[in-house]
Order: structure tokens, then sequence, then C-alpha cells
């Protein structure tokens, strides 16, 4: 056997040993409080990042460049992947999850600036859900920025499109509260690798609003661009 796959049953030995007594109370239902989307990078740790070791608690989707929509014959919509939880189990908070230096946000902007390779079809698809949204963001970067921080700040823009996108969807009631964060581990907003910063709440993206408004967690408010 492929000597990695035993080292996840391994692992998972061990987690079904820990976790055994936890599924009592969802093993027939789930009831989320949140449903996260986050980009599929191998550094996000989607679960350990809220240090979340409570099966039910957090609807997990994930794609490369962290996006909250399908294309369909007839239009774009928001995925069922996102969709589901708030549909079906009365989940009324959605964190889309960005992250710094992003691999699918580089090639979506590769593409829009006339520099990408050639990629599979199935991740050419992937990227062209990406350049759409990104296209303005690519026109608005500062003219003397570099191509890391012009990377950074499209993440956030990103993130902010893809709020957009499910506040202004029929299929996402007005109740849902819809917040967009950079999870960081590049020493872009601070020091302390693996923190998460909030970027946007509701729609919300200047940053002294939203300490304002968010008073209680002002010292997580945080972004390179605002635009």
């Amino acid at each position: 056997m492929n000597q990695t796959v035993v080292d996840l049953l391994e692992r998972n030995a061990d987690h079904a040993e820990e976790f055994e007594s936890r599924f009592d109370d969802v093993q027939d239902s789930q009831h989320p409080a949140v449903v996260t989307v986050c980009c599929s990078d191998s550094r996000v740790l989607q679960d350990h990042m809220w240090e979340n070791d409570e099966p039910g608690h957090v609807f997990t989707c994930a794609n490369i460049g962290n996006r909250v929509c399908q294309r369909t014959d007839a239009d774009e919509v928001v995925s069922g992947d996102v969709l589901y939880p708030i549909a079906h189990t009365g989940t009324e908070t959605a964190v889309v999850v960005g992250h710094t230096g992003c691999g699918a946000v580089t090639a979506a902007y590769d593409a829009i600036t006339g520099d990408a390779a050639g990629e599979p079809a199935g991740i050419e698809h992937a990227i062209g859900l990406l350049t759409p949204h990104l296209e303005a963001g690519v026109e608005a970067l500062p003219a003397d920025v570099s191509r890391t921080e012009a990377i950074n700040q499209l993440v956030e823009y990103n993130v902010d499109r893809q709020v957009a996108a499910l506040l202004e969807s029929e299929a996402v009631p007005d109740s849902v509260d819809v917040v967009g964060v950079v999870y960081d581990f590049q020493d872009v907003y601070a020091e302390r690798r693996g923190e998460v910063h909030v970027v946007n709440v509701d729609g919300e993206t200047e940053v002294d609003a939203l300490r304002d408004i968010h008073s209680e967690i002002a010292a997580r408010i945080e972004r390179r661009w605002e635009y």
C-alpha cells in the first residue's frame, strides 16, 4: 500500500479513538452554525484554523479560489455546496475565506494580464469562473504595485466579489450574515502566521466603519487595499 495512505489510516485511527463519543448528537442530522468557503490550498487548515473539534458545527466547502458560484447552462448561480446548509440545515452565517498568496488568484491575474500558461481543461474552467469577477480589480490596481502585493490585494478583492455574489443571490435569505476574511500564513498582515483577518462584513469593506460597527473585533479587522 502507498505509504501516504498507510500514514493517513494510522492518523485516522487516532482520530476515531478521540472522536468516537462526539458524534452522539449529530448522527442523524446536522445544524451547523456556519458554512465556510475556503480555498482548497493544502496550507489552509479549514477546521483547525478555528480550533474546531466539534462535529456538526462548521459546514466546510473548498475549491481553488474560494469561489461561491458555479456555472449552469442558464446562468451563474450560488454553488449547491455553499447553498445546501443555508437551504436545508438552518445555517445563517457564511464566511468566505481567502488566503495570502493564493495560486488561483495568481492564475486569474496572469490570465487577465496575458501571462497565463496553458492548463488542463478542468483548471482552466475553475480559473475562468474567477477571471470575470477580478477584471475590474486588476484594472484598478495601483500602477506601481509589485506583483506580490497585487496578488494579495486581489485576494481581498476576490473575497469581496464572492461576498457580493452571496448577498445579491435571491437564493440566500437576507437573514444570512456574510463575512469575508483572509487567512495569512505569509506575514502579510502581521507576524502571527495562521491568523484570520476580517476584510468584509455584509458588503461593508471600509476599515474604520467596520471597526466602529464591530468594536469587539476591531483588532482583527484589517485590509491591504481599500479601493
